[in-house]
């Protein structure tokens, strides 16, 4: 469904990713693992089209999406998650949704409450402004705000991160639903080997910038792969 082809990414003069690839099939969850600092973050914005690539390619089921805007990549089915669990502070719950079914149009008819049915505790904050939520709050409703757009391809930045233990656990849940129950293909970045484990049908490990090991998720147990990810 994705296939990232020798990605160059830069700031400025400062190259970030050197000639990445990727490859995430449809159906499966892709966990992006690395330590702080390895281009994780700038590897999804990349295939947002948040940021511009130096060169190489990002195909979306076939397509080649390289010079494509973000708004039309999510048009396509890319649906994104930054970190930092982004709301709109100033909208309540309910209208931060409706934000986002506004914007997707036709294709989110009955998405709202798909997205609440796998966050019901958003269904008793709706009208709560969204910058009085919690952490994991807020990131359950940023996730349920991707979601309206019913992408084919959810990419995930870090969900977990400064998130209380009890969310956590739920955020995981509807994680695992989303990708076994509804098949949706997932792109997660996460730093928690545990997590990878329980999650993830494949991994690319990447380190100053290039993908130095992937494979399937058993290979996750190597102690070589730890060695990848410790501090």
């Amino acid at each position: 469904m994705l296939t990232v082809q020798g990605l160059d990414v830069a700031y400025g003069r400062a190259q970030v990713l050197f000639g990445v690839d990727l490859v995430a099939p449809a159906g499966d969850l892709v966990c992006v693992m690395g330590r702080n600092g390895v281009g994780k973050t700038t590897l999804l914005k990349a295939i947002m089209g948040v940021l511009p690539v130096r060169s190489g390619r990002v195909l979306f089921n076939g397509r080649d999406v390289t010079g494509l805007k973000t708004h039309q990549r999510v048009s396509l089915g890319l649906g994104y998650v930054p970190p930092g669990h982004p709301t709109f502070p100033q909208l309540t719950v309910g209208e931060n949704l409706q934000v986002a079914a506004e914007a997707a149009g036709a294709a989110s008819r009955g998405a709202v409450d798909e997205a609440l049915d796998l966050f019901p505790a958003l269904r008793g904050l709706l009208r709560r402004r969204a910058g009085f939520l919690s952490g994991g709050q807020q990131q359950q409703l940023a996730i349920a705000r991707a979601l309206v757009s019913r992408p084919k391809m959810l990419l995930l930045d870090e969900p977990t991160e400064g998130i209380q233990p009890s969310i956590i656990l739920e955020i995981e849940e509807a994680v695992q639903r989303l990708h076994r129950d509804l098949g949706l293909a997932i792109l997660l970045v996460e730093q928690y080997l545990e997590l990878a484990l329980r999650l993830a049908d494949r991994f690319v490990i990447l380190d100053a910038g290039e993908v130095v090991r992937s494979g399937e998720r058993t290979e996750l147990q190597d102690p070589s792969v730890h060695a990848l990810l410790s501090v």
